[in-house]
């Protein structure tokens, strides 16, 4: 059971699956930028590993971004094939409120930054979920379903990560915080063809 505060409804998926070509290319960017943070955190906290885990540390980041960039492989693959590209500019509002929450400095910043990493894998897992469900092209389909495990897994790695960096107690007051103004952000987004859009209103 994912521990989100809300709950995408399934007409969500009939909405943006209705323009799957902008839909792939908004979920292109994410991946696109999910391998980016993973690097980002491991070049930027390289020494933020406790002492005697930072080969773990290293291992866990490299996987993700790994994991990202296959992702990112696949869902370009389609979008191509099907007579899409990856636009050059991209806008995740949905994200960008997130990282409003991010404190600066310290331990703090990193425990947040990978708060918000885990918030927005987990919120993704729980649509890929809706999408595989709803989804009538097969294709499509397959590659929602399949992405589900792996953005579950990563969800678990950054808290387990932030776990490592500040006492868990602290950890899961601060994701209970997150978690709420997680739900709060995403009604507010307009509703689109976009992993992270808002719902329509009945």
């Amino acid at each position: 059971m994912l521990p989100l505060r809300s709950r995408t409804p399934d007409d969500w998926a009939s909405g943006v699956l209705s323009e799957p070509l902008l839909l792939l290319n908004d979920h292109a960017h994410l991946e696109k930028k999910a391998a980016a943070n993973a690097l980002e955190l491991l070049v930027r906290w390289p020494e933020s590993a406790p002492v005697g885990t930072a080969e773990s540390w290293t291992t866990a980041m490299t996987a993700v971004a790994r994991d990202e960039a296959e992702h990112l492989a696949a869902v370009t693959r389609l979008l191509y094939r099907r007579g899409g590209a990856m636009s050059k500019q991209h806008a995740n509002p949905y994200a960008a409120e997130l990282r409003r929450m991010v404190r600066k400095g310290g331990a703090g910043e990193l425990v947040d930054r990978l708060l918000v990493s885990a918030l927005i894998e987990v919120r993704s897992c729980e649509r890929f979920e809706v999408l595989g469900r709803n989804c009538e092209d097969g294709q499509l389909a397959r590659l929602y379903r399949g992405l589900w495990a792996s953005e579950h897994g990563h969800y678990l790695t950054f808290l387990r990560l932030a776990e490592r960096v500040v006492p868990p107690g602290q950890v899961q007051r601060r994701w209970e915080d997150m978690l709420d103004a997680e739900a709060a952000i995403l009604a507010s987004q307009t509703p689109g063809p976009r992993m992270h859009s808002g719902c329509r209103s009945p």
